[in-house]
């Protein structure tokens, strides 16, 4: 593998390479699945109001803003002989998150918890963000669909465990699910520690079992990091907004309604929950603790339904197209998201999870597949992190407006934050149509058609 360079002609990877280059996403999934389902549980046993949420929220999408483009920009121009290009941000992100998992749960009060946040989002986006550029720096372009989609099927496995643990240790392990006013369930408290334990674990499988590509010229890449130091590497960083190619803006506008209608979910569905169906908004008693449990099921649900689809979605895009595979698994989260207005019943829950999942699994995928056979070999990194701009801008918007519009026109009903989401979903498969995608057909297992 020394003998090729990121700039050249790569060899097509064997199915067990594609997964242990991918495994690591099911540790960072660990991070984000028990962030997304059990924040506002944690934030509301804190004594945050419902319109209050999506402002302490705020705190994940501008640490990604911040740490996204940075990390990107920095790993593009990073090279250690042992530990190559990626893996080095990789192990240094499972280190401070595993840190962060561990100190969330044990928040006293809500200013602590909302810092937390803050040191977990951004040890999880250290990590996260070169998993992106790695598909793009170890695949050939006719592989790069079967890359993302094997990230997806490792993010879902690692949501559904996650997403579950507060459920499974009350219901099959017999731990306390319920606490005292201001005090984080044990039920909680440990699923916190075990996800920082399979986050680090997981990470380091890929670290220890991948080798990297090295850069075309090293002594060039060194140079250039001496001539333009960390200022001017942070400058371009964010102006990498303004110099994106045109499939790149298109897929920002996908990716900002997409976005919008997730961070929705993540921030409302709890609320949503306890109170449309369990019909209780008192964090303090059990049949609200049942049904944020209920929550995370939910949760796992729809990312098993990702790491199923996971595997459909290069053989769907072959028949048809990236850009109408996209569009009609965004279809199918807005029928699930506005589907959950209508149900009174928990089991049923589990149904509108099932378009969620869908449109998860090509959330995670389409996208990146589509931008990475547009973008040039030694700008990955840069150009995944600045492209995730469209993923934290449209939470920062959610996070300004939602508890606004809820509680001015919606009377502070959590419902009806999910119902916007289902209608941001639908937008963002509308404006798949405007992509054009520089495509290769391709199966699973990487071959054209």
């Amino acid at each position: 593998m020394s003998q090729i360079s990121i700039g050249s002609a790569k060899p097509k990877l064997s199915f067990w390479q594609i997964w242990n280059m991918s495994f690591g996403f099911l540790g960072i999934q660990f991070g984000f699945a028990l962030q997304n389902a059990n924040v506002s549980r944690i934030f509301e046993t804190l004594g945050a109001s419902k319109d209050e949420l999506p402002i302490l929220w705020l705190a994940a999408p501008v640490t990604g803003l911040l740490v996204q483009p940075i990390i990107g920009y920095y790993s593009d121009r990073t090279w250690h002989a042992k530990w190559g290009r990626r893996r080095p941000f990789f192990a240094v992100g499972a280190v401070l998150a595993t840190i962060a998992l561990f100190a969330m749960p044990n928040s006293t009060a809500l200013w602590m918890a909302v810092i937390m946040l803050w040191l977990m989002d951004a040890s999880i986006n250290i990590s996260m963000e070169p998993f992106r550029a790695f598909v793009g720096d170890m695949l050939p372009n006719e592989q790069r669909t079967s890359g993302f989609a094997m990230q997806s099927f490792f993010i879902g496995v690692g949501a559904i465990i996650a997403s579950a643990l507060p459920y499974m240790l009350t219901n099959w392990f017999g731990v306390s699910n319920v606490a005292q006013e201001g005090s984080i369930p044990d039920s909680v408290r440990w699923s916190f520690y075990l996800g920082g334990i399979a986050y680090f674990l997981a990470v380091m499988w890929t670290v220890l079992k991948t080798k990297e590509y090295p850069p075309d010229d090293i002594e060039k890449l060194k140079a250039e990091n001496a001539e333009k130091g960390v200022f001017t590497g942070l400058a371009e960083s964010f102006m990498g907004i303004f110099q994106m190619p045109k499939t790149m803006v298109q897929l920002s506008f996908v990716q900002f309604f997409s976005w919008f209608a997730l961070f929705a979910m993540w921030i409302y569905t709890t609320s949503a929950v306890t109170s449309h169906v369990y019909n209780t908004s008192d964090p303090t008693s059990e049949i609200y603790n049942e049904g944020a449990d209920w929550v995370g099921i939910c949760f796992a649900v729809y990312n098993g339904v990702a790491a199923l689809v996971a595997f459909l979605l290069p053989v769907i895009a072959k028949r048809t197209s990236r850009r109408i595979t996209h569009l009609l698994a965004l279809f199918c989260g807005g029928i699930g998201l506005l589907s959950i207005f209508f149900i009174k019943d928990p089991n049923l829950l589990l149904v509108s999870m099932i378009g969620v999942g869908i449109a998860w699994a090509s959330i995670l995928s389409m996208p990146y597949a589509m931008l990475s056979s547009i973008l040039p070999a030694n700008k990955m990194g840069y150009y995944m992190g600045v492209f995730n701009f469209f993923i934290v801008i449209p939470q920062i918007v959610a996070a300004g407006i939602l508890g606004f519009l809820l509680k001015s026109f919606f009377g502070n009903v959590s419902i009806y934050a999910l119902v916007l989401g289902g209608i941001s979903m639908f937008i963002a498969g509308l404006l798949c149509l405007i992509v054009q995608d520089n495509e290769v057909a391709m199966d699973f297992a990487g071959e054209k058609e």
